[in-house]
């Protein structure tokens, strides 16, 4: 018989009673430490959910200061004013928290911005050196002389720039209401602006007082190596009207023109009414060329690659460019001031507040071989 194990009906009634205490006093604990847990889960959430600026539940204390003193009451005298032309027609530039948050949503909804090369600069322009033919290479021995290899050519890359404005009004009474999140406000409806205006001059801008779009570029049927620098590679869609009979083949073509180092994180950029015929297409055995994404968040794709609803795309028509497929993030080059300066106009509109925001942006073809061109002709 085991001697551990109580033979009177009190001992071992007793032995019950205090081993359930222990085990309750055990759960209890165990919840004790689940709740605080659960405690400082939900701390962390809806921290993480709050829109604070600078990280803090406070703006920062210039990002009030100006929302507060500039934005609301139009007070100027703690201000700077900023111009490339007259001082007093400048502006305020915004502070960086806010401009941050411009930022932030600009590449959410600008399609060329979320996968162009993008680049912050101090001064009005923005110059770059590109190589157009490599330097010269070779083999040799250990102890062999280096033979003088050829030298590299260049080509300079000076974005047109030019002054993309927003001009955002809110009343008074939206003003002097405490509880209006105006700097939320206003960096949302600046980015809007600004990702309208852009969108269109990153496709079909003409470098004039504005960036030089991608479809503004020479073009040429010529492979890579045979056409100039700055010239983009086009391919016949097979119909003067759009697509023939097999029109997979001549994606498929448009693909392969892209050299497999680009190939790596290239997309396609169309429009919505070009891509509601696309994802029409099919192949010769009857499956669709274009896939929807698999994953929520995750882009649709075409023969395997993302597809990118660029609204300022032409539409399909004779002589048009309809699709683009490339690696932008190697083939075009946006070139922007970071600061973003706002000016205050209660006047132009009363009783509105209008704000006059303004930025430098530039954009030009990088790299012509990093993006190739579909075009509706025979």
């Amino acid at each position: 018989m085991d001697n551990t194990t109580p033979t009177d009906p009190a001992e071992a009634s007793f032995d019950i009673v205090a081993r359930q205490d222990k085990t309750e006093a055990d759960v209890a604990a165990l919840r004790s430490d689940v709740d605080e847990v659960k405690a400082r889960v939900d701390k962390i959430g809806r921290a993480a959910a709050r829109p604070a600026i600078g990280g803090t539940d406070e703006p920062a204390p210039e990002v009030k200061g100006f929302v507060d003193s500039y934005l609301r009451r139009g007070a100027t005298s703690e201000y700077k004013s900023i111009s490339g032309a007259v001082p007093s027609d400048g502006g305020y530039a915004v502070p960086r928290q806010i401009d941050a948050m411009i930022a932030r949503e600009l590449t959410e909804i600008s399609p060329i911005r979320a996968i162009a090369q993008v680049v912050q600069t101090g001064s009005a322009g923005y110059r770059k050196l590109v190589s157009t033919g490599g330097t010269a290479s070779g083999w040799v021995s250990e102890a062999a002389a280096r033979p003088e290899t050829d030298t590299p050519n260049f080509a300079e890359i000076a974005p047109p720039t030019g002054e993309l404005y927003a001009n955002p009004a809110a009343s008074q009474a939206m003003l002097d209401d405490a509880g209006f999140d105006l700097e939320s406000w206003l960096a949302s409806e600046i980015a809007m602006e600004f990702a309208r205006a852009e969108g269109a001059a990153f496709v079909g801008g003409n470098g004039t007082n504005q960036p030089m779009g991608f479809l503004s570029a020479p073009v040429s049927t010529s492979e890579d190596g045979a056409r100039s620098f700055g010239t983009l590679q086009y391919v016949g869609s097979g119909d003067s009207d759009g697509f023939d009979a097999n029109p997979d083949a001549k994606l498929i073509d448009l693909v392969h023109t892209l050299k497999a180092g680009h190939r790596q994180g290239a997309s396609f950029v169309m429009n919505s009414a070009t891509l509601a015929e696309v994802r029409k297409l099919k192949t010769a055995d009857g499956a669709f060329l274009w896939q929807p994404g698999l994953v929520e968040g995750q882009p649709d794709r075409l023969l395997g690659y993302p597809v990118v609803e660029a609204e300022d795309m032409p539409d399909i028509a004779a002589g048009e460019y309809p699709i683009a497929f490339g690696n932008f993030r190697h083939g075009y080059l946006i070139a922007e001031r970071s600061a973003t300066q706002v000016l205050r106009d209660p006047f132009t509109n009363k009783p509105f507040v209008h704000f006059y925001a303004t930025k430098r942006v530039g954009g030009q073809v990088l790299d012509s071989n990093a993006i190739k061109l579909l075009k509706i002709e025979l």
